[in-house]
């Protein structure tokens, strides 16, 4: 697990029994299952930045990834002694799983649920709360940046820090020309890479 702590002046004193600290977790594969890699975001109940964890999973599914983040978080706040957590996760499944609603059927995720259950209950408090994904993004940016490691599609330079992907200039968009033929986008004069997403806008 890749964890990058950000400065102390920032992290909250010792936590009392009515702190509560707020962890946005996410889980992603490409390909389902294909490379996949989870994120966790937390914060304190104000919403001030505490730590963010990051981890590539190897060929996992998307639900897997998603129990990763959970016991990610889970992990965190009982070695950092935060007795008291709330989960923001865009997973219904597992939301609606931890919460009791639907049933676990999968072998592969009982082990997990049963676990993020056996932590969860050794806290003070635990909520957990389903929230839609463009609620998210930080939690998904830490997964995808996770998978990028993991696949070498765009790694981290030497000593960079979490806190600093965080401030990396966005590109600015590009306008490109081109025909449709067949139901296919076809450029004019450009290629984009696989993957990308784009914006059409008929002329």
């Amino acid at each position: 697990m890749t964890a990058s702590l950000f400065p102390e002046e920032n992290a909250p004193t010792a936590a009392s029994s009515s702190d509560w600290v707020v962890a946005y977790c996410d889980g992603g594969s490409r390909g389902n299952p294909g490379p996949s890699g989870c994120g966790v975001y937390i914060t304190t109940a104000k919403g001030e930045p505490v730590a963010e964890l990051s981890e590539y999973l190897g060929k996992r599914t998307n639900n897997f990834a998603e129990y990763s983040a959970l016991l990610a978080a889970l992990e965190w706040a009982l070695k950092n002694n935060h007795p008291r957590l709330r989960i923001v996760a865009d997973s219904e499944l597992m939301v609606k799983q931890m919460q009791g609603r639907y049933k676990v059927n999968s072998p592969d995720l009982r082990p997990l649920w049963a676990k993020a259950r056996e932590m969860s209950a050794r806290l003070e408090g635990f909520k957990i709360d389903h929230v839609l994904r463009h609620k998210n993004k930080e939690a998904d940016r830490l997964a995808n940046e996770a998978m990028d490691r993991g696949t070498g599609r765009s790694p981290r330079t030497e000593g960079e820090s979490a806190q600093e992907s965080v401030s990396r200039p966005v590109p600015k968009p590009v306008m490109l020309r081109g025909f449709v033929t067949g139901g296919v986008v076809r450029l004019l004069g450009a290629e984009l890479p696989d993957g990308i997403f784009v914006k059409v806008i008929p002329e």
